[in-house]
């Protein structure tokens, strides 16, 4: 790995990057056969504009800036455009074993999956934190859970088919882009790794190793980076490369997060415009782009890009519309909040209620989502839908996930096909948000872009935290009216309390 230049740095689209200057110069070296250096110029329109929203339209709750942006002093638009065609895929291949690996969070294939999933999903320490001196009751404490909310997640499942599909697309969306690289030039084994169920990612990588692959491309199925999803298995992936010497010596690449993609972005403005059709009055129609939330703290302590790179997915996506001539009222909202700290906002469910009280008719759009499972076919489909007619919204739609449309599927194959070149040396340099081929690097130097220390993210759901904070307060305030609530329960039944003994007793 030959990394030579480092001059004001930007790693990873949407890392608290500084401000973005006018126009940068974006240098990189790489390491592959002979060392070559490339220099590409960037420039970054200042421009901005406010979403507009017809005099008919229903006004949304919620608006953010549309920051359009020009890639390589183009004025070809504002996404990244593919490139692939441009390189000899051959070459790139050359005698080398070429892997994709997919992440995914999987799920339960059955209702007697539920259990043991949702232990493997409490039992990691970044959904729930435990003070270090009980850190010994991660997994009790995981399987306590497991085991109480199994019974109301099963219904769940069970209202859906018995089980997450999200395996089986997955397998489908692997075989797809599989077909789509050969197509392309670039054969290639494509495997599926799963954070919290089969198959799992240590699954995955068992299999790689057996397959001799010496180039590795890691992939997660999000299409915005957050790190509670990518990063939370990039971090499992780090432990695993660096126990294992064959991976250590396995040249590898991880694409971080690809929301800006011409060919994604394309894909989600053709499901919307279909989906529009489908109104009466698709003009009236509000987009409503619900995306899985994180808690607050992730993106105001933790630095996570997710909240900024979801705001311009959406621009990007409603940019796209109108050049279609689509130009209805959006708006965003962040679901499957839980736990009693705060998450991003506005939540879906309340932006639901204010929308109903209007006479919105909305469309719903799952944007974090590129897979049907619990979140988009039971939350939104059954849930918030339900929510939706009882609160006065006129006529209700959905889009549905983008599962293996073919201009989705093209367009992840030419993401994998343009960072080959990178396999085993790192893009640097003013890695701006959205160049075509950065921001790349591997796993360890991703991780290590905003997350150097490693430290422990902020939870989703805090069991227990000690100091004076927040949580602690308020776990605190409630032990106390427990105790308070004790020392008068036994004052009043036996009289023999601290009351009694100062005497005040409340008995007679």
């Amino acid at each position: 790995m030959d990394v030579l230049l480092f001059c004001n740095i930007y790693f990873v689209s949407g890392f608290r990057f500084p401000a973005r200057p006018a126009c940068t110069t974006l240098c990189f070296h790489r390491s592959i056969g002979l060392q070559t250096e490339a220099c590409v110029k960037s420039c970054i329109s200042k421009k901005s504009s406010v979403s507009k929203y017809p005099s008919e339209c229903v006004e949304p709750i919620t608006s953010f800036r549309r920051r359009p942006f020009k890639w390589h002093c183009s004025s070809s638009g504002a996404v990244m455009t593919s490139k692939s065609e441009e390189v000899s895929n051959s070459v790139l291949v050359g005698n080398e074993k070429v892997g994709v690996l997919l992440l995914n969070l999987g799920g339960p294939e059955t209702l007697d999956d539920v259990q043991p999933f949702l232990f493997n999903l409490f039992a990691d320490p970044d959904i729930i934190r435990l003070p270090r001196l009980f850190r010994f009751l991660q997994k009790p404490l995981a399987q306590f859970i497991s085991v109480v909310r199994a019974p109301k997640s099963k219904e769940g499942y069970a209202s859906i088919g018995g089980g997450s599909p999200l395996r089986r697309i997955t397998d489908q969306q692997a075989e797809e882009l599989r077909k789509s690289l050969i197509a392309k030039d670039v054969p290639a084994k494509v495997y599926v790794g799963m954070r919290y169920w089969h198959p799992f990612t240590e699954e995955a990588i068992e299999q790689i190793k057996r397959d001799g692959i010496t180039k590795l491309v890691v992939l997660p199925l999000y299409p915005q980076f957050s790190i509670s999803t990518s990063g939370s298995s990039l971090r499992l992936l780090e432990g695993i490369f660096r126990e294992d010497e064959y991976l250590v010596n396995m040249q590898h690449t991880v694409i971080p997060s690809w929301y800006q993609r011409q060919g994604y972005i394309k894909a989600m403005a053709n499901l919307i415009e279909k989906e529009l059709q489908k109104f009466e009055c698709p003009e009236k129609v509000t987009i409503f782009f619900s995306a899985h939330g994180v808690p607050l703290a992730y993106v105001e302590e933790a630095g996570d890009p997710y909240k900024a790179e979801m705001e311009e997915c959406i621009d990007l996506i409603m940019e796209e519309l109108e050049k279609r001539k689509i130009r209805n009222a959006y708006t965003l909202a962040y679901q499957s909040r839980v736990g009693p700290v705060e998450w991003l906002k506005p939540y879906t469910d309340e932006t639901i209620i204010e929308l109903g009280k209007k006479g919105a008719s909305l469309l719903a759009v799952p944007i974090s989502f590129v897979s049907e499972h619990i979140e988009t076919l039971e939350e939104i489909d059954v849930e918030y839908k339900e929510l939706a007619l009882k609160s006065g919204v006129q006529k209700w739609g959905r889009v549905p996930a983008l599962g293996c449309e073919p201009t989705f599927i093209s367009d992840l194959a030419d993401a994998v096909i343009e960072s080959l070149p990178y396999v085993g040396a790192m893009a640097v340099s003013n890695l701006e948000a959205h160049q075509s081929l950065v921001p790349l690097g591997s796993v360890e130097e991703l991780l290590a872009a905003y997350d150097s220390k490693r430290g422990e993210l902020p939870p989703p759901v805090i069991v227990w935290e000690w100091g004076w904070t927040k949580s602690a307060e308020t776990w605190n305030g409630r032990a106390a009216m427990l105790a308070v609530l004790f020392l008068l329960v036994l004052e009043v039944t036996t009289g023999q309390g601290f009351l009694h003994q100062w005497g005040l007793s409340l008995l007679p």
